[in-house]
C-alpha cells in the first residue's frame, strides 16, 4: 500500500505533481507533503502516501510530521523579532543581554555570531537528558557556563541542537515565554515547538542503510567533499556527531515531540511551514529591513562542523553544499533544510514560499533528491 495522492495543484504548476506523485510510487517517499505559494496565492497543496506503516495510517491533510533542523529558521525569526522589538543590535556583545554568558573566553561574543552558528558552541559538553532537554533556563545556563571550541566570530560550525537555545535566549529573556509558545502566539498555532498528541504525527522511518544515500543521479557534491562527510558521520568523536547526538533521542518518542526543542523539533504540516515563509516575504511577521538585514550572506565558506561548505544569514540558511537547490532558484532564496529531506524555503525576489516535509529520511549526507526534484518543478512553472 502506497497511498494515494490528495490536494490542489494550480493547472500551471501540474509538473510538481507529477514528481510529488512519482516519489510516491515509486517508493521513495513512504509519506509526505508539499506546499507551494507564488504571490500570496496558494498553487500547490498536496499530500499522500502512509503516515505510519506500522498501522497503516495514510497522510491526510492535517498531518503533521517532525520537521528536524527547518525549526531552525522559526526560531531565528521568534529571536530577530524580540530583537527588534527590544532594540537589541546584532553586534552587541551577547553578554549586555545575557550576563552569566560573559564568561569563559565568550566575552566578546556578538549577537550576530550566535545566529550564524559562530559561537563556537556547536557541542554540548554535559550529557543532558530529556527532562534537561525540556527545560530551556537549564540549557541556557549550561551553554553560558561552557568555553567555546574557537574563538566566536573567527569561523563558523552547524550548532545541530545547542543553536535553538542559544537564539532562544533572546526570547525567553525578553518576554519570559518559551520560543514554542511565542512562535505560537506571534506565528500560528499550527507551528508547533511541543506536542502532546503524538498519536497525530506521522512516524519517522528509515530506508534500508544502501538507499539512504544520493543514488540514480549525479552526486550534489564532490567525490571528496562527500567522503569527507561519510567519514565524519561514522566517527563519534567527530563534531557533527558529538553536536547532533546529545541530547540522544528518537524523535517519534513522546517525550521528544513533548520537549519543543528549538533546533530541532518543529512538527508542523508542509502548508503551515510554507504559510511561514509566504508572511515573512509578505512582511507580515518581520519588518522588511530586519528580513532584508537577516538573509544577507554573514558566513560562507568550509563549515568546521559538517565538513562541507555551508552559507548563513541571520539564521537562515543560504544555498551552498548544505542547502542545495536548482541554479534557478539560487540568486535570492533563503530558507532551511531538515535531516531526511524536509525543507522550507522564501524568495523574495520571485515571491515563492515553499516547504516539503517526509516522514521517510533520505540523503541524509548533503541535500535531498526528492526536495530538488520538487522545487526544480515549481522554478520551471514559474
Amino acid at each position: 500500500m502506497t497511498g494515494c495522492v490528495e490536494g490542489l495543484v494550480d493547472p500551471a504548476f501540474r509538473a510538481v505533481r507529477e514528481v510529488f506523485e512519482a516519489n510516491v510510487a515509486d517508493g521513495l517517499d513512504r509519506g509526505a507533503g508539499v506546499s507551494v505559494f507564488v504571490d500570496g496565492r496558494a498553487v500547490v497543496d498536496l499530500w499522500g502516501g502512509i503516515a505510519d506503516s506500522r498501522s497503516g495510517r495514510a497522510w491526510e491533510r492535517e498531518t503533521a510530521c517532525v520537521a528536524y533542523s527547518c525549526t531552525k529558521a522559526v526560531t531565528a525569526a521568534a529571536a530577530l523579532r524580540v530583537a527588534d522589538a527590544e532594540g537589541i543590535s546584532m553586534e552587541s556583545a551577547v553578554g549586555s543581554w545575557w550576563p552569566e554568558f560573559d564568561c569563559a573566553g565568550k566575552e566578546d561574543t556578538r549577537t550576530a555570531d550566535l545566529f550564524t552558528h559562530s559561537a563556537g558552541l556547536p557541542v554540548i559538553e554535559r550529557t543532558v537528558s530529556m527532562q534537561e532537554a525540556a527545560d530551556p533556563a537549564y540549557m541556557a545556563a549550561l551553554l553560558a557556563a561552557q568555553e567555546p571550541l574557537w574563538e566566536p566570530g573567527t569561523r563558523h560550525g552547524y550548532h545541530a541542537f545547542s543553536y535553538g537555545w542559544l537564539t532562544g535566549e533572546l526570547v525567553r529573556r525578553h518576554t519570559g515565554a518559551s520560543v514554542g509558545d511565542y512562535v505560537r502566539r506571534h506565528f500560528g498555532s499550527a507551528l508547533r515547538l511541543g506536542v502532546s498528541d503524538p498519536e497525530q504525527v506521522a512516524r519517522v522511518e528509515f530506508p534500508p542503510p544502501e538507499e539512504a544515500a544520493w543514488t540514480g543521479d549525479p552526486a550534489p557534491i564532490d567525490a571528496a567533499t562527500a567522503a569527507r562527510m561519510a567519514r565524519a558521520f561514522r566517527d563519534p568523536e567527530s563534531l557533527i556527531m558529538r553536536a547532533s547526538t546529545n541530547p540522544r533521542a528518537a524523535f517519534g518518542k513522546p517525550e521528544v515531540l513533548a520537549g519543543g526543542w528549538p533546533a530541532v523539533g518543529l512538527v508542523t504540516t508542509p502548508r503551515a511551514l510554507a504559510t511561514f515563509y509566504r508572511d515573512l516575504i509578505a512582511d507580515a511577521l518581520l519588518p522588511p529591513e530586519v528580513l532584508r538585514d537577516a538573509i544577507r550572506e554573514r558566513v560562507r565558506g568550509a563549515d568546521a562542523v559538517l565538513e562541507s561548505e555551508s552559507a548563513y544569514g541571520l539564521g537562515f540558511a543560504l544555498p551552498s553544499h548544505n542547502m542545495i537547490v536548482p541554479d534557478s532558484a539560487r540568486p535570492t532564496v533563503f530558507g532551511h533544510p531538515g535531516a531526511g529531506g524536509s525543507i522550507g524555503l522564501g524568495d523574495i525576489g520571485n515571491q515563492v514560499a515553499f516547504a516539503y516535509i517526509p516522514n521517510l529520511r533520505r540523503d541524509w549526507l548533503a541535500g535531498d533528491r526528492r526536495a530538488y526534484r520538487l522545487i526544480e518543478a515549481v522554478y520551471r512553472a514559474l
